[in-house]
């Protein structure tokens, strides 16, 4: 069953993780939003540079650092993801309290890793 993703960090720069991420969750067939600092598409993903109330998000995957995550933390609350994925290098405990409040479930984990071992 499709989980629709919202990559938050999204990079056009093929060897990004976030952009390897963008390119393994369409062969998963999830769906998928990219939120980034630059336009473009990853595959057939557009990555928006303004924040969109995307409606359905499952899972908001982070590839920001914990003190470019603090801008879009109720951004991030708002969409009601049903988790928050901290890939490697963003763990943020001020923010997973915060998830905590809004019963927003998160994991510290590596969403390629995850999708790899089929327990995404």
């Amino acid at each position: 069953m499709s989980k629709k993703t919202l990559v938050l960090g999204a990079s056009l720069k093929a060897e990004r993780y976030s952009n390897i991420a963008i390119n393994r969750l369409r062969k998963y067939n999830h769906g998928v939003k990219a939120f980034g600092l630059k336009p473009g598409e990853v595959n057939d993903v557009e990555i928006d540079t303004e924040l969109m109330p995307y409606e359905d998000i499952d899972t908001v995957t982070l590839y920001l650092n914990p003190k470019r995550q603090e801008p879009y933390y109720d951004y991030i609350i708002g969409l009601h993801p049903k988790r928050v994925i901290f890939n490697p290098g963003t763990e943020n405990p001020e923010f997973y309290n915060l998830l905590k409040q809004h019963n927003i479930e998160f994991e510290v984990a590596c969403t390629l890793v995850l999708l790899g071992t089929g327990q995404y």
